[in-house]
C-alpha cells in the first residue's frame, strides 16, 4: 500500500450526515467537506489509531508542511 500525502493531507471529501426520513429510508446530506486527516482528528482516542511510533503531532507537522497546490504538483 502506498501512502499518497495529497489524498490524505490536502483533496477534500464530502462527509455524509444520514438521516432516516419517515418512510424509513436513509438520506444522506452532504453539507461538509473535509479530508481524511481532519476528519480522523475528531475521533476521541485518536492516538490509539496511530502507529506506535507516530505521534499526533509528528502527523499534524507532515500535514502543514506543503501547501495544497504544492502537494498536487508532486503528486
Amino acid at each position: 500500500m502506498n501512502f499518497n500525502g495529497y489524498i490524505n493531507f490536502h483533496r477534500p471529501c464530502e462527509v455524509p450526515e444520514v438521516s432516516v426520513t419517515a418512510k424509513g429510508k436513509q438520506k444522506r446530506v452532504y453539507r461538509w467537506y473535509a479530508t481524511p486527516w481532519e476528519i480522523l482528528r475528531q475521533l476521541p482516542g485518536l492516538a490509539g489509531f496511530l502507529r506506535a511510533e507516530a505521534t499526533v503531532d509528528q502527523v499534524q507537522r507532515t500535514a502543514v508542511a506543503k501547501s495544497d497546490t504544492q502537494a498536487a504538483v508532486e503528486m
